[in-house]
């Protein structure tokens, strides 16, 4: 992980795309929670993926409000008493 959850005080939610599987036969987009904030705009930089709370790893290089919250960053975030950002 990027950080822990003691002390935090802003989460950014950012996109992932997981890659089409044969054997699903579709593919999911969602926005995920990545703390410090500070490691999205450091993968996008340098190319280095950065993880999610719920353990994606990626560079993020979309706009995350085009997506929905990953619900498995949500939940992490929300059972440690925190709320995601509206909008």
């Amino acid at each position: 992980m990027c950080g822990t959850l003691e002390g935090m005080t802003d989460v950014t939610p950012v996109e992932e795309i997981a890659p089409a599987r044969v054997d699903e036969g579709d593919h999911d987009r969602f926005a995920h929670v990545v703390q410090p904030a500070s490691a999205v705009m450091e993968a996008m930089i340098t190319g280095v993926p950065c993880t999610a709370l719920c353990g994606k790893r990626w560079v993020p290089s979309r706009d995350p409000k085009r997506y929905p919250v990953c619900p498995a960053c949500k939940e992490i975030v929300e059972t440690a008493g925190f709320r995601l950002p509206s909008g």
